[in-house]
């Protein structure tokens, strides 16, 4: 029998995150380990995604309509689970939501699992106390507060009663422990890479119209101010006193569009304005293309609380299409660029990032024979196909079943 999981996600349905939709939707069904899921609804119509059972409510257009109708969803879900059905119930980066599974599955005696991807409270927090320093509004102290409390209740309530906690990263592991969670009941999964989907042989390099002559470097994922790529863009400034022609095409974009529209401000300024391209949103195997037509991947991601425990993805991809990458001191990047060596690590000054770019443009064939090792690495240790046998094993263990 598969060892059934309900769980609680705060992602729109279908959801593109691969860490739900490919590792619990595509990989983990092939161990034995399947999921009814419940989320928030999106405008776009649902399709398959390999999950058990899907719950969502109607689309409002009101955000806080969307939200009471969701958590009125989970309320009805909780209420139905079943021990008889249900192996365990898991909740997503939600702490509200966490405190209402954490009670029905000790009223139902079902195992609860939390799944800590990202600190939102302390970035609530972050935010916050940023935009207070601004400017003080009633809004921004609110925010505050929850961030506040949410923090407290996850650190004092929520952790210390879960049967299991589900981790980004070892940083992330290594910074629960100091909060006083047990290393035992923890396991750090972090982001990976479809390889069924994505690799050398599955993407056809496409270069940006106009620059097929150029030293191009690339950039994909969100151009979110909090990413902070002015730095990237400091980078290229550095990297054409030796290459005059280099280009960088940012492949991505912001929810918020006055975020994308302050960094192509940021480039004009600096006297770039005619080398950085935005592309927008692409469909992944659109962007895949344009990416893999570059000469140099970069992948800086910002440091700080928030950001070191987590598991960028941008740089895993690069590495399985075996671009010569570049990527900053992310303890995550890190580790996967030490253990690789398909990849350059610089520290996260952008005279340090440019120095390994200006490296790999003057000798792109030696670069590209050192970045042939990164797919090979990818496939063994950060593709799902490895790490939904790895957390199937540690869901079978929890549950004391047998993978089908």
């Amino acid at each position: 029998m598969p060892l059934k999981l309900l769980q609680f996600v705060p992602e729109s349905l279908p959801t593109f995150r691969p860490d739900v939709a490919v590792l619990f939707g595509k990989y983990l069904p092939r161990h034995g380990v399947e999921c009814d899921i419940v989320g928030m609804p999106a405008q776009e119509a649902l399709r398959e995604q390999g999950f058990r059972s899907v719950r969502m409510p109607h689309f409002h257009a009101g955000r806080l309509r969307r939200e009471l109708a969701y958590q009125a969803t989970c309320v009805r879900a909780l209420f139905k689970a079943r021990r008889a059905d249900c192996d365990a119930i898991q909740v997503r980066d939600m702490v509200p939501t966490g405190l209402m599974a954490l009670l029905a599955s000790r009223i139902k005696g079902i195992p609860f699992y939390y799944w800590v991807s990202y600190l939102i409270s302390e970035g609530r927090v972050e935010r916050a106390r940023a935009d207070l320093a601004r400017q003080s509004t009633m809004r921004s102290r609110l925010v505050l507060c929850k961030g506040l409390v949410e923090r407290w209740l996850l650190y004092r309530v929520l952790l210390p009663r879960a049967d299991h906690v589900f981790v980004q990263s070892e940083a992330m592991l290594r910074m629960m422990q100091e909060h006083g969670v047990a290393a035992r009941k923890m396991t750090a999964v972090p982001m990976g890479v479809d390889t069924e989907v994505l690799g050398p042989q599955t993407v056809t390099p496409q270069r940006p119209e106009g620059w097929q002559g150029v030293p191009l470097l690339a950039y994909l994922g969100t151009l979110d101010q909090s990413r902070q790529l002015e730095r990237v863009l400091d980078a290229l400034l550095i990297v054409r006193r030796d290459v005059p022609d280099a280009c960088l095409l940012l492949i991505g974009a912001s929810d918020t569009p006055s975020d994308v529209d302050a960094l192509l401000d940021y480039a004009r300024r600096a006297g770039l304005a005619d080398c950085v391209r935005v592309t927008g949103w692409l469909p992944s195997s659109q962007a895949w293309q344009l990416l893999a037509g570059a000469d140099v991947a970069v992948s800086y991601f910002p440091r700080g609380l928030v950001h070191d425990v987590c598991s960028p993805t941008k740089l895993l991809e690069y590495l399985a299409l075996r671009m010569p990458s570049v990527g900053n001191d992310s303890p995550d990047q890190v580790h996967v660029l030490t253990s690789s060596n398909a990849g350059w690590l610089a520290a996260s000054e952008p005279a340090a990032m440019a120095g390994a770019m200006v490296a790999i443009l003057r000798d792109l064939p030696s670069a590209r024979a050192r970045a042939n090792g990164g797919a090979a690495y990818i496939e063994a240790e950060r593709s799902y196909r490895v790490l939904a046998r790895q957390l199937a094993a540690r869901y079978h263990g929890l549950s004391g079943t047998v993978a089908s």
